[in-house]
Parts: C-alpha cells; sequence; structure tokens
C-alpha cells in the first residue's frame, strides 16, 4: 500500500474531482527553441533573463486552471515559484536535460547540485524523473538507467514523496531518425513504449505515477471508433493500462508537443484504457510563446485567449471520459497511544 506521505502528496497533484490536469513548465530545450524562434535569435543566444520572463508568464495565465505545475529548479522556481497559486499542486523535475549521447543509447543525470531531499525541502509535492529508455538499448546503457531510476525511487521512499517517471523512446544516434529535440518519433514502435512501462512498473523502482507517450506516433492516430485501425490503437494503449492495473500505479499521459485535436484523440484513447489525466506542456502553451515574445502583454493575451482554451478543453475532456484517481490510506493498526508514531517512517 502506499505509504501516507505519497498519498498525500499525489492527492495535491489532482483537482477538485479526482483528475490530474497538470501543465509542465519543466521544458527547458523546447522553450529555448521557442523563445529563439520567436526572437529570430539561436536557441545558444536565449539568456537567463528571456527563461525567467516566459516561464513567470506561463504561470501567470495557466496555474489558476491547473491541478498541479511541473517546476525546474533552475528557471521556474527563481521565475514564479511567488505568483503559483496555493491551491496548485509543484511538481520538480530532478533530471538535467542534457544526456550522454553514446552509439548504445542516451544516459540521463541529475541536474547538478540537485536531489529529492532538496525538492522536498521546499515544499514539493512530487519529484518528476524523465529517463530516455529503449528495451533494445545497449546493455551497458539501460543498466545506467534502470540504476538511475532506482536510486530515485529510494529517494522517494526515504523523504516519503511522489515519484512521477517519465518515459520516452528516441532515435540512436548516427541513425536517419536522429535527434536530440523533444520531439516525437514519427516512426516509434508500440513494442518499445510498453516494454519500457513494463520495466519500470516493476516495485523496485517505486514509481508512483507514470506520464506516458502515446504507444503510436499522435499524428497517426484514427478517429476512436469501432474501425480495425481504431481496435489496433486501442489494444496498444489497454496493454499499457493492464501493466499499470496490474503493478497499481496509476498513469497519465504526456502531450510531447502533439497539436491539440490530436493530443484529445490520444486522451480518448488513453481514458477508455484508463489513464486519469494529463500532463502536458506545449501543446498548451507554446503557439504563445512563439507567437508574442518578448512581448510580455501579447504573450499573455494568446496565452489567455488560447491557452487556456486549450487547457479548458482538455480538463472538460478528462472530466467526462477519465475515471478520477481516489487516495487509499487504508485503516491503521494503532491500537494505543504512540503505536502509529513508533511504526510509521523509514530510516535517516
Amino acid at each position: 500500500m502506499t505509504t501516507i506521505g505519497k498519498t498525500r502528496g499525489l492527492a495535491r497533484l489532482v483537482n477538485d474531482s479526482g483528475h490530474f490536469t497538470m501543465v509542465a513548465l519543466d521544458q527547458r530545450p523546447p522553450l529555448f527553441a521557442a523563445i529563439a524562434k520567436a526572437r529570430g535569435i539561436a536557441p545558444g543566444e536565449v539568456t537567463f533573463q528571456d527563461m525567467l520572463k516566459a516561464k513567470r508568464l506561463l504561470v501567470e495565465a495557466l496555474a489558476e486552471d491547473a491541478s498541479s505545475m511541473l517546476f525546474d529548479p533552475n528557471f521556474a522556481v527563481p521565475a514564479a515559484i511567488d505568483v503559483l497559486p496555493r491551491k496548485t499542486g509543484l511538481i520538480m523535475t530532478l533530471e538535467d536535460h542534457r544526456v550522454e549521447e553514446t552509439p548504445e543509447g542516451r544516459k540521463s543525470r541529475a541536474i547538478d547540485n540537485w536531489s529529492v531531499g532538496k525538492i522536498r525541502q521546499i515544499g514539493a509535492d512530487g519529484v518528476k524523473v524523465l529517463a530516455w529508455y529503449r528495451p533494445d538499448a545497449g546493455n551497458g546503457v539501460k543498466e545506467h538507467q534502470k540504476a538511475f531510476v532506482r536510486s530515485v525511487g529510494e529517494d522517494c521512499r526515504r523523504h516519503d514523496i511522489p515519484f512521477i517517471l517519465e518515459l520516452l523512446v528516441y532515435p540512436f544516434a548516427g541513425s536517419e531518425k536522429h535527434t536530440a529535440d523533444y520531439v516525437e518519433s514519427p516512426d516509434k514502435r508500440a513494442d518499445l513504449v510498453v516494454g519500457s512501462v513494463r520495466e519500470f512498473a516493476r516495485p523496485e523502482y517505486g514509481v508512483d505515477l507514470f506520464k506516458l507517450e502515446t504507444p503510436l506516433p499522435s499524428a497517426s492516430l484514427p478517429a476512436p471508433d469501432n474501425s480495425a485501425a481504431a481496435r489496433e490503437v486501442a489494444r496498444q494503449f489497454e496493454a499499457i493500462g493492464a501493466i499499470c492495473r496490474e503493478a497499481g500505479v496509476p498513469w497519465v499521459m504526456l502531450s510531447g508537443g502533439a497539436a491539440p485535436d490530436q493530443f484529445e484523440r490520444v486522451l480518448s484513447y488513453s481514458y477508455a484504457a484508463g489513464a486519469q489525466g494529463f500532463l502536458a506542456g506545449r501543446t498548451i502553451w507554446l503557439n504563445a510563446v512563439e507567437s508574442g515574445f518578448p512581448d510580455g502583454d501579447k504573450v499573455l493575451n494568446a496565452l489567455r485567449e488560447d491557452g487556456r482554451k486549450r487547457l479548458a478543453r482538455l480538463n472538460e475532456l478528462t472530466a467526462r471520459e477519465a475515471k478520477p484517481w481516489k487516495p487509499v490510506y487504508g485503516r491503521s493498526m494503532a491500537t494505543a497511544e504512540g503505536d502509529f508514531a513508533g511504526s510509521y517512517g523509514f530510516p535517516a
């Protein structure tokens, strides 16, 4: 059974109806690219102040309509922790956006001078890690990624804070489709996505909530009807749902920059398979940044007129089609004063 601390943390991430309607603001390379496009400069020319300004605008415009938000420590926290509403949950990312590319796959690491302990110290409600993973990567790379995720899970258990794991398949270095950008692979294989979830649903990793990509390219998904093509897509989503149900781990969908209508289709398939919400970023706010930055008023107007409408549509779809998440605490086994205080917790 999930601990009280982890359960209360997850409860902070859902809205009043029990759905995860979360907005991701921890993106670093994608936001560098969006600001660069808006300003007509190279991503390497985007300044620290540019990033602070953009992230603050996103929180100011969207936080009231999100059940929780995903921050990074180097930009989002200094930019906007003071304007995050009290009712909005806070997830903190742990992984560095810089990865080690090898011929056999990608290796992840934590942000320098950042840890689960520090995330707990600042009062966050959950820890998020993105692990690039392919079941067909080299053994050394896979063992590195597994060890990284396992160590984060152990730290989250020790600090009694929810562990949100994001999994992304990626193209190998040197392949025709290789890119370091955070974009969906157009030739993504469902077996790689499903196999990744199967691996990390094992109890040894300590995952409390999955943030998952669609098992098939979002742009290729047919309407969720009774056609043969739709039934095959539903089967792949159900494969993910079955793994998560067996493991007792709730899951949400990431947007991966999909167009709004495509992401709504992704959500319909995922909700039919048991997903309980979303953790979306660029689908909601990318156009506003690209079209308006550095004019703050222009960005805010676009976010309020377009971004909030997109988020509202996602919230409405989620309320209509997804089953809510409900906290389960279990019954206390304490029979006398002091029993609970003496039994709860973990070694320091």
